[in-house]
């Protein structure tokens, strides 16, 4: 059971290193069997390319190639299902982000829900829920307009 939520975390902590590395591809890969989701369940993007796509559409990179951020998972909360075979785990985000136009402040923190599916000994990604509470300065991190202000 322990190996089990030890790997949950493990795919938790790949995404903040990917995005805070502007790696899309790597996120595309993390969801590559799986579903970017609204809050509601409504899929925003399902499979690597069209999750890669996203992120590449939505989320400004710099000259080092990476958005300035620093993203923050935390009070994962993760509960197995009787067969073992399917999670679910609740976690709080907070992004962080520092450019030449901002200090470093926090700009949007939240709740992930994500569900994870165990195919032949490796657990991956099926769907991810964001649920922004909180929003900062959102203008030097995404690239869409709907979003710079709550």
């Amino acid at each position: 059971m322990s190996d089990a939520r030890d790997a949950i975390e493990n795919l938790l902590y790949s995404y903040a290193d990917a995005i805070d590395g502007g790696d899309y591809e790597a996120i595309g890969a993390l969801f590559e069997h799986a579903s970017i989701a609204l809050e509601d369940g409504t899929p925003i993007a399902t499979g690597a390319a069209a999750v890669t796509a996203l992120y590449t559409a939505t989320t400004r990179k710099y000259d080092d190639g990476t958005p300035r951020t620093h993203h923050v998972t935390t009070n994962p909360r993760i509960e197995l299902s009787g067969d073992g075979g399917t999670a679910v785990c609740r976690s709080r985000f907070t992004v962080f982000q520092q450019t030449e136009q901002v200090a470093l402040q926090p700009i949007i923190a939240g709740q992930y829900t994500d569900t994870f599916t165990l195919v032949d000994g490796t657990w991956r990604f099926t769907e991810r829920r964001m649920r922004p509470t909180l929003y900062g300065d959102l203008s030097q991190h995404l690239l869409i307009e709907d979003m710079q202000t709550p």
